[in-house]
């Protein structure tokens, strides 16, 4: 492996938990295993493609433990790894930064974010 430079450690932050959906994804499951078709169900706007090709990079990186069960139809779950649990006072720190910045701009968060359990309230 190269070895790598990184300017300040944010950096290294951000190429495991950075974009658009990885951090969506993570939230998603520090509420427990999901499947592919939860996460999907979860989180419309994003592809097949790259809901699989995120999963896998998390997978890649550590941070997230997939889980295959022998059986059939085949049954695939995704869970927070042990390393992916030290994340999440920043995706909770990101997710009370959002809050604050919808309620600042758009006054009502509830106007804003959809119904879901990460919203909290139920869908």
């Amino acid at each position: 492996m190269k070895k790598k430079k990184y300017n300040i450690s944010v950096e290294a932050t951000l190429e495991v938990i950075g974009g658009k959906w990885k951090c969506v994804i993570l939230c998603h499951l520090t509420h427990g295993k999901k499947r592919t078709s939860e996460l999907k169900r979860l989180m419309p706007d994003i592809t097949q493609k790259m809901l699989t090709q995120q999963l896998r990079e998390l997978e890649e990186d550590g941070v997230i433990n997939r889980i295959v069960y022998n059986q059939i139809p085949p049954k695939v779950e995704y869970e927070l790894s042990e390393y992916g649990q030290s994340l999440e006072s920043i995706l909770n720190a990101l997710c009370n930064w959002g809050e604050n910045h919808i309620t600042r701009v758009y006054g009502d968060k509830f106007s804003v974010l959809e119904e879901n359990i990460l919203n909290g309230h139920l869908k």
